[in-house]
């Protein structure tokens, strides 16, 4: 399998993870009475199934986003921050108002 499928799979699979937890979380504390919404009403699973689909398509975007960006090598040719060079102080003459 080609490293950036298998990348995007893993990926994937972090983010539907985090989802359930993420969508576990909000159960167990009851916000804004989801877990009612969710548990004790007719369609109320559908909400829940719709509420882990669409944030484990986000998690799993953000995870796949990260994951691409610290393929990049890292540049050691360059400083790691800070002042770029020494700053060295100018003379400047400056007359005095009258």
């Amino acid at each position: 399998m080609p490293k950036l499928i298998r990348l995007y799979l893993v990926s994937v699979a972090a983010g539907f993870g985090l989802a359930a937890a993420f969508v576990a979380l909000l159960l167990w504390a009851d916000v804004g009475g989801l877990r009612h919404l969710v548990l004790g009403t007719d369609g109320g699973w559908l909400g829940g199934v719709m509420l882990f689909a669409f944030n484990g398509i986000v998690f799993a975007g953000v995870q796949f986003g990260v994951a691409v960006m610290r393929l990049a090598e890292p540049e050691d040719d360059r400083p790691a921050g800070g002042l770029r060079g020494r700053l060295v102080p100018a003379a400047v003459e400056a007359a005095a108002r009258r």
